[in-house]
C-alpha cells in the first residue's frame, strides 16, 4: 500500500511545483520554499531553468542521439513538457518509465499515465535495485538496449558523496552501452561568499536539503562516461536556446550529460 499524502510535512516535489508556478502544493511546502527564496532570490529562476535544461536535453537525446527509451527517477509533479511528452513528439514509440517516492505525484502519474509505453514506480532513488527489479520498468524498457538515465534535481537530496556516486554506479551498471546519464545538482560554486554563508546555515538548521556539489564533486558521477559537449557548466550554459539567458548565479545548478560508450 503506498502512503497518503502528508501535508504537514516539506515535499520537494510540491516545492519544485510552487517555485514553477504550479498549483499542487500546500501551506508547508510554500512557508519552505519561501524561506529558500528569501535567502537566495534567484531559486524560481534556476527552477525555471532546470525545467528548460530538461527540455533541452531531451531533445537532444530523442533527436540527436536517437534515445527512444527513458528512465525519469525523481521526476516530480507533472508540468508543460513532460519527458514523455517532449520525447514522443519526436518518436511516438519512444518509452518512459518514470519514478518518484511521493504519493501526490503517483497519484497524478495514476491519472495521467496509463501505461504501454509510458509507466510510473514507485520508488526511491536510494534504492537503484528496487527500480531496476520493478516489473513496470521490466515490462516497458529493454535495458539490453541504449536508455537515458535522467537524474534531474534529485541527486543533491543525497547528502553522502559516497552513496550518491554509488546510486548512479548501479543505474549506469545496469544499462547497455550506448545509454546516457543526465544528471543536474546544486552548487554553491557561481555564488558570493556571503550567499554560500548563509545556505549553509541554513543547511545546518534543516531549512534547506538540497545538498550543494562543486564541480569536481558533480564530475565524478560520469566517471567512466564521455560528457557530451560542453560537459558540466551551469544549466543555463548548457546548449542554450538563447543569448539571452541567465547568469550562472541565478541557476547555481550544474548539468551534464554522459555517454556509456562500453
Amino acid at each position: 500500500m503506498n502512503p497518503s499524502v502528508d501535508d504537514q510535512t516539506v515535499s520537494p516535489a510540491r516545492r519544485w511545483n510552487y517555485w514553477l508556478g504550479g498549483k499542487d502544493h500546500f501551506q508547508v511546502d510554500r512557508e519552505s520554499g519561501d524561506r529558500i527564496a528569501a535567502a537566495y532570490p534567484a531559486v524560481r529562476t534556476a527552477a525555471q531553468q532546470g525545467r528548460a535544461f530538461h527540455n533541452r536535453a531531451i531533445r537532444y537525446l530523442a533527436g540527436e542521439a536517437g534515445i527512444r527509451q527513458f528512465l525519469d527517477i525523481g521526476t516530480g509533479l507533472p508540468a508543460p513538457d513532460n519527458t514523455h511528452e517532449v520525447a514522443q513528439s519526436i518518436d511516438p514509440a519512444s518509452r518512459v518509465v518514470y519514478v518518484d517516492n511521493d504519493p501526490m505525484v503517483l497519484a497524478h502519474a495514476r491519472a495521467l499515465m496509463t501505461g504501454g509505453t509510458t509507466t510510473f514506480v514507485h520508488g526511491d532513488l536510494n534504492d537503484p535495485g528496487a527500480i531496476l527489479a520493478a516489473d513496470e520498468l521490466r515490462d516497458t524498457l529493454d535495458l539490453s538496449r541504449p536508455v537515458a538515465i535522467l537524474l534531474i534535481a534529485v541527486l543533491h537530496f543525497i547528502p553522502d558523496d559516497d552513496k550518491a556516486r554509488a546510486v548512479v554506479r548501479e543505474l549506469v551498471d545496469a544499462a547497455a552501452p550506448g545509454s546516457y546519464l543526465v544528471a543536474t545538482n546544486s552548487t554553491k560554486d557561481f555564488v558570493p561568499p556571503h550567499v554560500a554563508a548563509v545556505y549553509d546555515q541554513m543547511l545546518a538548521a534543516g531549512h534547506v536539503d538540497a545538498w550543494p556539489r562543486d564541480k569536481d564533486t558533480f564530475g565524478s558521477f560520469f566517471d567512466g562516461l564521455e560528457l557530451v559537449d560542453p560537459g558540466a557548466v551551469a544549466i543555463s550554459e548548457w546548449r542554450p536556446d538563447s543569448e539571452d539567458r541567465p547568469a550562472a548565479a541565478e541557476v547555481s545548478m550544474y548539468g551534464a550529460i554522459g555517454l556509456k560508450s562500453r
